[in-house]
C-alpha cells in the first residue's frame, strides 16, 4: 500500500516505517496517523516492525499548524476530536501488535510523538536525541497514551517531572532512568536498531506476541491473573512449531530456527 506521510518497507521478515516528514521534523499530522495505525493494520507475515524519522528528526508532535486548515484539530474540540479518531487509534495499534515493535529515535521526540517512541517494545535514541512532553507550555495535557506510559516506565515523580516542568530528557538520561533499553552514538543508531530489529524478526514470533501479552496483563492486575495467563500463554507456545524446533535445537546442540509459527 503506498503512503503520502510514511514509507513502510518490507525486508524479509522485518518492516521498516519511516515518518516521512522531514520538513515538519515529522510532525504528526492526523493523516499521518492514520497511516501509521494502517500500516500496523496491514502487517501481513512481517513479524518485527523498524519506526524511525527521515531526516534530522523523530517526530516533533502533533502537526499544530494543521489548526484552521479544516483539519480535525482546526475545529472546536479539534483536540479531542483528533485523539479519537487519529492519535489514540493509532497508539493502540502499535500497542496491540502480535511482534516486536523497535523504535530508532533519531532526534526530537515530542508529545505525540514521544508517545510513539516510548509504545514500542524496545526503544533505542541517538545521543542528540531527546524526549519532551511540551504540553504545558501551550496550557495542554499529555495525550497518545504518555501518561501510561510515563509513569509505569518511570514512577510518579520523574513522569509528574516530565509533564509539569515540561523539561528535555536526552537519549543519555533516559536510558539512566530506565525510560528507554538503549542510548547509542548518532552514528551506530540504526546499525544498532536494524541488527536487534533483524534478529527478533527472525525469532519465535508466537512467543514474543504472548509475552507481551502477559507484560500488559501484569501492569494492570494482581499477580493471580498473571499466573493464569502464564499459564494460558504457555500452552499457546507450547504447541507451536518454534517451541518444537527450539527444544530439538537445544537438545542437538545447535541454533534454532524459528518460523515464527
Amino acid at each position: 500500500m503506498s503512503y503520502e506521510t510514511i514509507r513502510a518497507d518490507r525486508d524479509g521478515p522485518l518492516l521498516t516505517i519511516t515518518l516521512n516528514r522531514p520538513e515538519r521534523l515529522n510532525a504528526m499530522a492526523p493523516q499521518m496517523a492514520d497511516e501509521l495505525g494502517q500500516a500496523f493494520y496491514d502487517l501481513g507475515d512481517a513479524r518485527a516492525v523498524l519506526i524511525t524519522g527521515e531526516g534530522k528528526g523523530f517526530c516533533s508532535g502533533a502537526d499544530l499548524s494543521a489548526r484552521g486548515a479544516g483539519s480535525a484539530l482546526g475545529s472546536k474540540g479539534g483536540s479531542h476530536e483528533a485523539l479519537i479518531n487519529h492519535y489514540n487509534p493509532a497508539i493502540s495499534q502499535l500497542l496491540r501488535a502480535n511482534v516486536p515493535v523497535i523504535c530508532a529515535v533519531n532526534g526530537p521526540a515530542a508529545g505525540v510523538g514521544c508517545s510513539l517512541a516510548l509504545a514500542a517494545d524496545f526503544t533505542i535514541a541517538a545521543k542528540s536525541a531527546y524526549f519532551l512532553q511540551a504540553f504545558v507550555n501551550i496550557g495542554l495535557v499529555p495525550d497518545g497514551g504518555s501518561t501510561w506510559l510515563l509513569a509505569r516506565a518511570i514512577g510518579r515523580a520523574r513522569a509528574t517531572r516530565m509533564m509539569m516542568l515540561g523539561e528535555k530528557i536526552s537519549g543519555e538520561q533516559a536510558e539512566d532512568w530506565g525510560l528507554i533499553y538503549k542510548c547509542v552514538d548518532d552514528a551506530d543508531l540504526m546499525t544498532e536498531a536494524r541488527a536487534l530489529a533483524e534478529k527478533l524478526a527472525n525469532g519465535p514470533t508466537l512467543a514474543y506476541a504472548q509475552m507481551k501479552r502477559n507484560i500488559a496483563i501484569a501492569l494492570d492486575n494482581n499477580v493471580q491473573m498473571v499466573l493464569l495467563a502464564e499459564a494460558e500463554a504457555q500452552r499457546v507456545a507450547g504447541a507451536s512449531a518454534d517451541a518444537m524446533e527450539g527444544g530439538m535445537a537445544f537438545l542437538q546442540k545447535r541454533k534454532a530456527a524459528f518460523k515464527g509459527a
